[in-house]
């Protein structure tokens, strides 16, 4: 089964909107894992404006579940993993202006600097996942800088899924096949819901994780939070 990581950075932004601690943000990790969730994603941000690094130092001692720390890799984010050392690190090539990640690495124009960074999260035992888009060149670059793991960038099978899932979803097939035949793990994520994640996991081969965050946290508003992991986990069954 797809094991399901959730992304608590929008209980943050909801934090900081009015200051204090209220959501205790440590307390919803926590309860995510109470509910079923098989790994916490959080991606801290240069300005903090939703996870900070702090939450981050929080976290790590007390979860129980797989910990994903995503981002940019700027010194801060690499320091800042490396005394962690999660589970599993996600790069991705983010702005530090961008309101949410918008594409995938460019594996084979920014081989070197993927290279250095991946040797020096696995000299610590730090799996590594790439953000990439569904191109399979972009997935045999990942492959030739020493990644254990892609994710793949799944914003534009939700915008094609409504007009044409079996279209939209086509690309990601392709690349994930091709990341099987290179014998690299499969991640996805973004802008997955409860209308388009059976389908996509369903057609997407050898899916081992996929991150979701703002549809989930959207969705638990109005059906709760625990009654909405088990929603997700039921269509990743």
């Amino acid at each position: 089964m797809t094991r399901l990581s959730v992304n608590i950075n929008k209980i943050a932004t909801i934090r900081n909107a009015r200051g204090g601690n209220n959501p205790d943000l440590v307390k919803v990790a926590l309860d995510c894992e109470r509910f079923g969730a098989q790994g916490i994603t959080v991606h801290p941000r240069p300005d903090e404006r939703h996870i900070r690094y702090q939450d981050v130092l929080d976290l790590s001692p007390v979860l129980t579940t797989e910990f994903n720390i995503e981002g940019n890799p700027d010194d801060r984010f690499i320091e800042l993993v490396k005394r962690v050392k999660p589970a599993q690190v996600t790069l991705v090539p983010d702005a530090p202006d961008a309101i949410t990640s918008n594409a995938g690495w460019d594996t084979i124009r920014h081989a070197d600097h993927l290279r250095k960074l991946i040797d020096t999260f696995k000299a610590d035992g730090i799996r590594v996942s790439i953000f990439v888009d569904a191109d399979e060149r972009m997935v045999e670059g990942a492959k030739a800088v020493g990644t254990d793991r892609i994710e793949l960038y799944t914003e534009p099978y939700a915008t094609g899924y409504p007009d044409d899932r079996d279209a939209a979803v086509a690309p990601f097939v392709r690349a994930a096949q091709r990341a099987h035949e290179l014998g690299l793990g499969l991640n996805a994520g973004h802008d997955l819901s409860l209308e388009n994640l059976r389908f996509f996991n369903e057609q997407v081969p050898g899916l081992d994780e996929v991150s979701i965050g703002h549809a989930l946290i959207s969705d638990a508003l109005y059906l709760g939070l625990e009654n909405t992991i088990q929603l997700y986990l039921r269509e990743l069954a």
